[in-house]
């Protein structure tokens, strides 16, 4: 029996860092069609996403034979919007900036978090977090500015994904508590398609043979991270999880320059990096230990 349980908890490692791996790829895949020299733009690689994504739940729905059930649908539209300005802001990022920049600024999310619920929720204010939030945030200006000190503007597209991200993290809390995951993902890939082809229906153009390849392949990434990461985190803890996601940050360190054509991260976006690695990394444990001082 202990035997069994140690390989869930590795099938569960496997399975986290195996998304955060795939989450990296599906921008790395971006900008091999950038270099390839293909004009895609980034509406069409978020349309593409929801839509694969919206097609390969309605075949998980037909194969389980399940039926969704909505209960509250205030969480799922919330964590809807929130998600496709997340991903919008992290794929334009990716294309103006570097593979490496916007992972990295996109991984800030758990530190808006604990931002937003400093704000808004008075019983979980932590001062320890808040200066952990903020040393975390000298690494983010080091990523912002990682050229003597000069700021480029394009970089704020990862920063919104990571600050829209976090807001769509929330919801997802939310909406956990009420609705299984089918429903969730559900309602996130159909509406999620109808909002950006309506909302970005003027960038979205019809792609050319080629450039469907490189659209498939990275949204059939990005999905595949969205299905591991579910279902590692029903055999890991959330401390574990947590850690484990933020390895996204070193990936995108270390493979940028190798896989996907990235300038090396200077000696001050490496010390940035690590610094936002560090500060998920405290705020994930800080976080765990207060949930099981209240249970």
């Amino acid at each position: 029996m202990k035997f069994q349980f140690n390989v869930k908890v590795l099938l569960g490692y496997i399975c986290v860092f195996g998304s955060a791996l795939f989450f990296y790829l599906s921008t790395v895949i971006i900008k091999w069609a950038k270099i390839k020299g293909l004009h895609i733009d980034p509406a069409l690689f978020v349309f593409s996403r929801f839509l694969l994504g919206f097609i390969s739940v309605l075949i998980l729905l037909a194969l389980k034979k399940k039926k969704i059930k909505v209960k509250k649908k205030r969480y799922l539209i919330g964590r809807t919007i929130a998600n496709c300005v997340a991903v919008y802001c992290f794929f334009k990022g990716v294309d103006l900036t570097s593979v490496a920049q916007a992972n990295i600024l996109n991984m800030t999310y758990p530190l808006f978090i604990a931002i937003f619920s400093w704000i808004f929720l008075k019983a979980q204010r932590d001062a320890m977090a808040i200066v952990i939030v903020i040393t975390a945030f000298a690494g983010v200006w080091l990523i912002l500015t990682p050229d003597k000190m000069s700021f480029h503007l394009n970089s704020l597209w990862a920063l919104a994904s990571g600050i829209s991200a976090a807001v769509a993290i929330i919801y997802l809390n939310l909406s956990m508590q009420v609705h299984d995951t089918e429903t969730t993902l559900f309602v996130l890939f159909g509406l999620g398609s109808v909002l950006t082809f309506i909302v970005l229906f003027n960038q979205i153009n019809m792609p050319q043979f080629i450039d469907l390849k490189y659209l498939f392949f990275c949204s059939l990434s990005a999905i595949a991270g969205q299905y591991l990461i579910t279902a590692g985190f029903k055999y890991v803890t959330a401390i574990e999880g947590g850690i484990i996601s933020s390895t996204r940050i070193l990936l995108a360190a270390v493979l940028g320059p190798v896989i996907a054509m990235d300038p090396a991260l200077s000696g001050a976006g490496w010390i940035g990096a690590f610094l936002i690695f560090g500060g998920n990394v405290f705020l994930t444990i800080r976080k765990a230990k207060g949930n099981t001082k209240n249970d």
